[in-house]
């Protein structure tokens, strides 16, 4: 695993859940406004520099996912799309959409906490960022912190099907 985790004294695998922690606040944010808890971080040396939730029932926008929001914020504060230095945690496994978009970005380094079984596109349904057509390539850190990632989104969607049951 590299070095340059812009923590001294923290190794990386110390940096990467600090950073996934960080990723697990912005889901408990989305959870709290009744969206599906996904949230994601962009990091440039060492540096937190685009947050994202998701946002997609609040502003009816399907494109509203947490990589996504991250991303515009991140290529805002750098003035640039190209992403190349940053590394990003995600705390579900990124859809298609993302998984796109993450390549587009030119993220270097993508950090995932739990896997997405039914729409992961980074390694579950299929694998959009090892596609050997493409001229960029991410490298992929899986299970940062992948209890507590896979146990917010099962608490959410065991709440909201309790609350569906209750009001049918």
């Amino acid at each position: 695993m590299p070095a340059d985790n812009g923590f001294p004294g923290l190794n990386h695998i110390q940096s990467a859940q600090y950073f996934m922690r960080q990723a697990l606040n912005e889901a408990k944010k989305a959870y709290a406004r009744g969206e599906a808890p996904i949230g994601a971080v962009i990091v440039n040396d060492g540096k937190i520099v685009g947050r994202g939730h998701n946002e997609k029932e609040a502003k009816r926008d399907s494109t509203l996912h947490a990589e996504m929001t991250s991303i515009r914020k991140a290529s805002r504060r750098l003035g640039t799309w190209r992403l190349n230095s940053c590394d990003m945690y995600v705390t579900l496994e990124p859809c298609t959409m993302c998984a796109g978009a993450i390549l587009q970005a030119r993220i270097r380094r993508l950090y995932i906490g739990t896997a997405d079984p039914k729409a992961g596109a980074v390694g579950s349904v299929l694998n959009v960022l090892q596609v050997d057509a493409f001229n960029h390539k991410v490298d992929v850190i899986c299970g940062i912190l992948e209890e507590d990632c896979s146990m917010i989104l099962k608490d959410f969607f065991r709440e909201l099907r309790n609350k569906k049951a209750e009001n049918p």
